[in-house]
């Protein structure tokens, strides 16, 4: 009963505000106003409920269990955990044919990069075959992409040698070779935690802008650690720093370069770089970049042993051990003083990983229109790494040169990463005394072209032109990796991510609108400079939230707005303001500081004898205004649904003014 009251009232009001200004424009009759309605009243734990599902739901994981009987729901759940169940009815032999092709062409791929990937984390060459096996066969299992080939990358294999050195000098200790295991293992835990809690968002703190820095910077600094193994140095810095590694190379310049070690690494690294050149001209040749580390293995192998150049100084990878992973359960660490360094390595090493292979599934997910759900990839991702940390493996992810290859080798499912595990395996078993020859300098240069394609100069070139400050985070992760290290430039990318969040959020944008000639439009003056400003008005609209954080800020930015406005009116001889508008359409919510703030607002312009009027709140904004009295304060006739209903109903009396 009172509610109708109340809205009679409104009505009353409204439409003698319409009679009193209708007659002032000569009886012209103003369109029908519509009042802003009031939300119903939720119920707290609804709203609890609803907040939840929203944050952490969003896509209904759960909704094709409904309605379904106790069997089909367990069946139902085995696919959701293993997506092979689902998709493995419809397989057939055409599609293992692509598999199969896709699956022996990223192995070819794979097993030298391996070798040289393990190198970078200071293992022994075949951990970097062992994580290419298992990892791999959980995954295709587990995952849901049908393109990301799994196993050991260059810029997660740096980070784990870097941190896992930090704590323990001596890399070819068992310890350390424990801690790697340890780190491995929580790297999995946070995966499988991020998945499974359904925080995977988390990871999208991290900005592209910063990604693409510190991938740049990671890359750079791969780059210069493979001068040791390119120029045969032995007595090579274990900084990262891109001033000891200079300083390093530089040092031994006169007495501790191998010139046959330099031929042999240069003359590949021409050779891969001129396939992966010639591979991206012609797209059809990708075959000849994904097959060039192999070949350059097998020949650099060969021409090694008949010249024995190792008698000559070429160091060679001399054993790589034969046979399947072995069980490295009981290496893990779970007490000590190596256990919160485990944590710790674990965790970033976790996060970098995820953050790589769900930017990889995305990509090739989007190309081939199929939906990847993030989570499902987490909880993927986790469980292979701790499987991995069991069967002495370390930390494996999404790698983007292997995955584009399988992608255009014409993989049609995850089964191309069992093909390249298998074909991994029986290398293991059979193949690897033959590696004993390899020269290190082949496997450098395998490293330095693989991450050549890490430095993306068109992204920093389009973050420049679009957003200076993505461009100072990029440039400020890249600058932290190359001139400190992995985790100074780490740091640097997540502080400059989450400082421009802060500044969006207490600094957000407020603007003037004018009306564009000809339509009952308003918009931002600066953007339309055609747009006219109503006499006697100033409409401003707030882009942003309004929280405790920003509620100030806003406030006075408005307050400020007015008093420079009015100060240029009267200069220009135009009626002073007397009615404030201010556009709440893209204030998604509003908390108690905000309401103090517009309560505190609104007795400024009371004093200036200007009247506050809000123009379209959303339903979470007019709910807390209602519940605040702040509607009762400012007038229910005073809150409009849009600009143009504020200005049809006040707009004449402010230009009589």
């Amino acid at each position: 009963m009172s509610n109708r009251v109340s809205d009679e009232a409104v009505e009353k009001v409204t439409q003698e505000i319409r009679s009193g200004h209708s007659s002032r424009r000569h009886d012209r009759t103003l369109p029908y106003i519509h009042k802003v309605g009031a939300p119903p009243k939720q119920n707290l734990l609804r709203e609890i409920k609803d907040s939840v599902m929203e944050t952490f739901f969003a896509d209904k994981p759960l909704s094709h269990f409904k309605d379904q009987p106790g069997s089909r729901k367990f069946v139902l759940g085995l696919q959701a955990v293993f997506p092979i169940l689902e998709w493995g009815r419809g397989y057939n032999i055409s599609k293992f044919k692509g598999d199969l092709v896709a699956g022996v062409t990223i192995a070819s791929l794979c097993i030298p990069q391996d070798i040289a990937y393990a190198k970078l984390a200071n293992l022994k060459p075949q951990y970097g075959l062992y994580t290419s096996f298992v990892a791999p066969l959980v995954y295709a299992f587990m995952g849901s992409s049908r393109d990301i080939a799994i196993g050991p990358v260059a810029v997660v294999s740096l980070l784990l040698g870097t941190m896992l050195t930090d704590e323990i000098s001596d890399y070819k200790s068992h310890e350390y070779l424990r801690l790697a295991f340890t780190a491995t293992f929580f790297a999995g835990i946070t995966q499988l935690a991020l998945g499974f809690l359904r925080l995977g968002f988390l990871i999208d703190f991290l900005s592209h802008a910063a990604i693409v820095g510190f991938m740049a910077g990671a890359a750079v600094t791969i780059a210069l650690q493979q001068f040791k193994g390119l120029l045969g140095i032995k007595n090579f810095t274990k900084k990262t720093d891109i001033i000891s590694v200079m300083r390093s190379v530089w040092t031994n310049v006169h007495h501790g370069w191998n010139w046959q070690t330099i031929v042999i690494g240069l003359a590949f690294l021409a050779f891969l770089l001129a396939t992966k050149y010639l591979a991206k001209k012609n797209k059809k040749l990708f075959w000849v970049s994904a097959l060039s580390p192999l070949v350059s293995v097998i020949l650099s192998t060969f021409f090694v042993y008949i010249t024995r150049a190792d008698k000559n100084g070429v160091a060679i990878v001399t054993h790589i051990e034969k046979g399947v992973n072995p069980s490295s359960a009981s290496e893990l660490i779970f007490s000590g003083k190596y256990l919160g360094p485990g944590i710790r390595v674990g965790v970033i090493a976790g996060l970098i990983a995820l953050t790589e292979a769900v930017a990889i599934g995305r990509t090739f997910a989007a190309m081939k229109d199929y939906p990847l759900d993030g989570n499902k990839e987490m909880v993927a991702m986790g469980t292979m790494n701790i499987v991995g940390s069991l069967t002495s493996c370390y930390v494996a992810t999404g790698s983007f040169s292997r995955s584009a290859v399988n992608y255009m080798a014409g993989c049609q499912t995850a089964v191309s990463n069992i093909v390249m595990a298998i074909v991994v395996l029986l290398t293991l078993v059979f193949i690897t005394p033959l590696f004993k020859y390899t020269p290190n300098a082949v496997l450098a240069s395998i490293i330095i072209a693989a991450v050549v394609g890490l430095v993306d100069i068109d992204a920093v070139v389009l973050l420049w032109k679009i957003d200076k400050f993505d461009f100072l985070a990029c440039v400020g992760a890249f600058f932290g990796v190359i001139f400190k290290n992995v985790e100074i430039g780490l740091l640097i990318a997540v502080a400059i991510s989450f400082a421009k969040i802060l500044l969006q959020v207490t600094r957000p944008r407020t603007v003037v609108l004018g009306k564009l000639p000809g339509t009952k439009v308003y918009r931002n003056i600066y953007q339309y400079p055609h747009a006219t400003q109503i006499p006697g008005m100033l409409i401003i609209r707030v882009d942003s939230a309004i929280y405790f954080s920003n509620s100030n800020y806003i406030k006075d930015r408005i307050l400020r707005w007015l008093q420079d406005e009015d100060e240029q009116r009267k200069e220009s001889s135009g009626p002073t303001i007397q009615y404030l508008i201010v556009e709440l359409s893209p204030v998604t919510n509003i908390d108690t500081s905000g309401i103090h703030a517009f309560e505190d607002l609104y007795k400024s312009v009371q004093k200036r004898e200007v009247q506050l009027i809000l123009a379209n709140p959303g339903p979470i904004v007019m709910e807390k205004l209602y519940a605040s009295k702040l509607v009762d304060m400012i007038g229910e006739d005073k809150i409009f649904l849009s600009v143009g209903d504020a200005v049809a109903t006040f707009g004449s009396k402010a230009e009589e003014v």
